[in-house]
C-alpha cells in the first residue's frame, strides 16, 4: 500500500464500513466483538493511526484547544505557554500553538485553522485582529492580558500595582530621576498603560517629575540596544529606570554596567528564564502558574457549560523580586 494507511483502507481489509471503523476507535454504537476484533486486526495489520482531529468529528468534542499568542521566543509568553500546555495535558487535551508575531495577517489565519479543526476553544494573547473577528467564531475563549471582546473573560495580573511597586522600590533606595520605559499602549492591550499610570502616580505624589518613553518593541536585541542608547544619550542624569519588560530591563542592566553608570533597574515579568539567567536583576514577577491555571479553568467551565456567564477582568497579584 502506497503512503500512509487512511480510515478508508482498514474499513476495505476489514470488509466494513468507515463508520464502523469509527465507532471501534471511539468505543462508541453497538458493536460485536467479531465486528471489534476485525477492525482492530486490520489496524495492526496496516499499522494504522488514526487523525486525532479526524476521529474526533464523530464525538461532541475534539479535547483540542488553540492557543493564540505573539511569540514562544519571548520568555514571558513560552513559559506561560509551557503551564497551560501542562495544566491541559492533565485534563486530557491538547493543545494547538500559534506565533502571530503580532501580524495580523497571520493571526487570521490562524483563527480560520483553529476553526476549521474545530477546537473545543482558545486562549488567546494576541491582539491584532478586530474584535468582532473572535466575537464571530463563536466558541468558548479566554484571553490573557488582552481585551479580546467584552464579551469574553480575561486573565491578567496587576500592572497597575506592579508599576507603583516598581517605582517605590527604587524611590526607597534613595533615587529621585527615574524614567520609564513601555510599549506603546493601546484599548485592547491595556496592561502598558496600567505599568505607566502606576510609574507616574507615585512620582506625582512624591512631587518628582516624570518621563515615559513609549516604544513599539522589537524583538531583536541589535534594535533595542540601538534604542537604548539614545535614550541613556538623552538623559545622563538618571539614576532609576523602570522597565516594563525582563528582556529589555536586562539588554539595560548590562548596557549600564559596560558604561560604568549607577542606575538602578527594575523589570517586569519575573520569568524563571531570566531570573535564572540574570540573578541580579530586580522585576516585578507575574504569577503565571497561577494565571495558566484560572486561564484554563474559566475556559473548561464554558466548554462544560458551567460558566456563571458574567464575563470579567480577573486580576492576580504581583510581587517584587530582589536581585541578587
Amino acid at each position: 500500500m502506497a503512503g500512509k494507511p487512511k480510515l478508508e483502507d482498514v474499513a476495505r481489509f476489514a470488509g466494513v464500513s468507515p463508520t464502523t471503523v469509527s465507532r471501534v476507535l471511539n468505543n462508541r454504537g453497538a458493536i460485536s466483538d467479531k465486528t471489534r476484533r476485525r477492525v482492530n486486526d486490520a489496524i495492526a495489520q496496516l499499522n494504522y493511526h488514526p487523525n486525532e482531529i479526524a476521529r474526533s468529528l464523530f464525538v461532541s468534542k475534539t479535547h483540542f484547544i488553540g492557543l493564540v499568542f505573539p511569540t514562544t521566543g519571548h520568555p514571558f509568553y513560552g513559559e506561560l505557554i509551557f503551564q497551560i500546555e501542562n495544566i491541559l495535558s492533565e485534563k486530557n487535551y491538547k493543545v494547538l500553538i500559534c506565533n502571530t508575531m503580532d501580524q495580523a495577517e497571520k493571526e487570521k489565519k490562524y483563527l480560520d485553522m483553529l476553526l476549521a479543526n474545530q477546537v473545543d476553544g482558545m486562549i488567546v494573547g494576541a491582539h491584532n485582529i478586530g474584535i468582532e473577528t473572535y466575537q464571530r467564531a463563536h466558541l468558548p475563549i479566554v484571553a490573557i492580558d488582552r481585551k479580546v471582546s467584552d464579551t469574553i473573560a480575561v486573565v491578567s495580573s496587576d500592572n497597575y500595582g506592579g508599576g507603583r511597586l516598581a517605582t517605590e522600590d527604587l524611590l526607597n533606595q534613595g533615587l529621585t530621576k527615574i524614567i520609564h520605559i513601555n510599549s506603546v499602549p493601546c484599548e485592547e492591550a491595556p496592561s502598558s498603560l496600567q505599568r505607566r499610570k502606576g510609574y507616574e502616580d507615585v512620582m506625582k505624589e512624591h512631587g518628582l517629575p516624570f518621563k515615559t518613553y513609549e516604544l513599539d518593541y522589537p524583538f531583536d536585541r541589535e534594535a533595542k540596544i540601538q534604542i537604548l542608547s539614545s535614550i541613556f544619550a538623552q538623559n545622563p542624569a538618571i539614576d532609576g529606570m523602570f522597565i516594563s519588560d525582563d528582556m529589555t530591563a536586562a539588554i539595560a542592566l548590562s548596557m549600564v554596567r559596560k558604561m560604568k553608570r549607577d542606575i538602578r533597574i527594575v523589570g517586569f515579568d519575573g520569568t524563571e528564564t531570566v531570573t535564572t539567567c540574570v540573578p541580579e536583576l530586580t522585576t516585578i514577577v507575574q504569577p503565571l502558574r497561577a494565571m495558566a491555571q484560572l486561564a484554563v479553568d474559566l475556559l473548561l467551565k464554558e466548554i462544560n457549560n458551567e460558566f456563571d456567564g458574567i464575563k470579567k477582568n480577573y486580576i492576580l497579584p504581583v510581587t517584587l523580586r530582589r536581585g541578587t
